[in-house]
């Protein structure tokens, strides 16, 4: 009786093959991606990746931007997807944290962005009662955050276009943006000097990008504390330096070779 062999059985789920290699798609240089893009990666129709890519977005595996446009959704973050990503980064940045925190006595944290949110995924906090202490996990939109900011410096415009398109930014308090043209002056003015300050309830943060091998900003750091440490431009400059020279370092770990931004 003839046996098939391994090679003849296929055990293979085309549609889930079909999910998996249209998540697989998304990285730090194709963060918004269209059905289009996935058809010719997968060499199909856009008619026979439908009901993938609407289950995908029904389950939150991709949240829709535009027509027939997509990033990735709170479900992959969620659901470790950004933590297998971020682990490495989590390992090299802590000890130039903690030496940044000890360097100047203040919180130090670290984040990612999420669509239109910085997501906290390590911090160094200062132990003294005036201290800033965001805890891991904490989501705030990116514009009305130092970090937040930082991390939007990375797209262009047609990117800010379509992350921004049909979201409201008149909702959030001084002096975050209100209006999207505002919005992108303000981070072409971060892009420019590299960092960006961020004042909000009695506490000021300052922020500046951490540069992969390529020079994308693939995350962010800052030094937050309350007004009452913050009080003098002199104090924030040199903040401001310390704060640059630690990303210089961790960039450079990252496999940045560049000389870092300005100070």
């Amino acid at each position: 009786m003839a046996t098939q062999s391994s090679k003849e059985i296929d055990y293979t789920v085309p549609a889930l093959y079909r999910g998996l290699k249209i998540l697989e798609l998304f990285d730090s240089q194709h963060r918004i991606l269209t059905t289009q893009d996935f058809a010719d990666a997968l060499e199909v129709t856009t008619s026979s990746i439908y009901r993938i890519v609407t289950t995908l977005t029904e389950l939150n595996y991709l949240d829709k931007v535009a027509k027939n446009t997509y990033q990735l959704g709170p479900q992959v973050i969620s659901h470790g997807f950004s933590y297998l990503a971020s682990r490495d980064i989590v390992d090299i940045v802590m000890p130039h944290l903690s030496a940044l925190r000890n360097l100047v006595s203040m919180s130090c944290h670290l984040s990612v962005r999420e669509g239109q949110d910085a997501v906290y995924i390590y911090r160094s906090f200062a132990s003294q009662r005036l201290s800033v202490n965001v805890p891991v996990g904490t989501r705030i939109a990116c514009h009305s955050c130092a970090m937040g900011r930082i991390l939007l410096t990375d797209l262009g415009e047609p990117e800010l276009d379509a992350l921004y398109q049909h979201v409201r930014l008149d909702g959030y308090p001084a002096p975050a943006s209100r209006t999207l043209p505002e919005l992108k002056q303000t981070i072409n003015n971060d892009r420019i000097t590299g960092w960006a300050i961020h004042r909000s309830d009695y506490a000021t943060a300052i922020a500046t990008g951490l540069k992969d091998y390529q020079g994308r900003i693939v995350a962010a750091i800052n030094v937050s504390g309350p007004d009452a440490l913050m009080n003098s431009d002199a104090h924030i400059k040199d903040i401001k330096v310390q704060l640059m020279a630690t990303a210089q370092r961790i960039s450079f770990e990252l496999g940045n070779a560049s000389k870092g931004a300005k100070n």
